[in-house]
């Protein structure tokens, strides 16, 4: 079983060669993985909250489904840990719709003949991931303001997982 190559292989957002779209007649490839983010929205779903802590993007940048999927764990964990689920509710604002894709090289003689990069549309999809331009949000905590100061260090947990810059805003 072959390892995932690190998200700096990744990160920078060029040419979107492709797409995933609920309508068939849209995709730029046939084929995709599915999103391995589980929850979209956790904590107290019913009741409204007065502030709310953004994480916001700093860069134009890719980041992979499952960057996002270990931010929002580690988050949600600690918010649990510390401010119970009853008095947070933290939301995932982006949807990874990228498709990755991987030429896998030849090795041996003669490999230099296949292993010219991917220049048309071959390639595995090995993973998906969500386009960010700056100041994009990328997660929301939702809490009353006694609970700011964990909500701040839940977002800066969270920053360290994404591997991108950041900035923290609260409104």
């Amino acid at each position: 079983m072959a390892k995932l190559r690190p998200g700096r292989c990744y990160r920078d957002p060029g040419i979107p060669y492709t797409r995933k779209s609920k309508y068939k007649s849209r995709n730029y490839t046939k084929i995709s993985q599915n999103s391995k983010i589980t929850q979209f929205s956790s904590g107290n779903l019913s009741r409204s909250f007065s502030r709310k802590v953004v994480l916001l993007s700093k860069n134009r940048v890719q980041i992979r489904d499952n960057a996002l999927e270990a931010a929002r764990i580690i988050g949600n964990k600690f918010l649990t840990d510390t401010i119970t689920d009853q008095n947070f509710r933290l939301s995932v604002n982006v949807y990874p719709h990228q498709v990755l894709r991987e030429h896998a090289l030849a090795t041996g003689a003669g490999a230099d003949r296949f292993s010219s990069g991917m220049q048309q549309s071959f390639g595995k999809p090995v993973g998906m991931a969500a386009r960010l331009d700056v100041g994009s949000k990328i997660f929301e905590i939702h809490t009353e303001p006694d609970n700011i100061p964990q909500a701040k260090i839940a977002v800066q947990k969270m920053s360290k997982k994404l591997g991108i810059k950041t900035k923290a805003v609260i409104v």
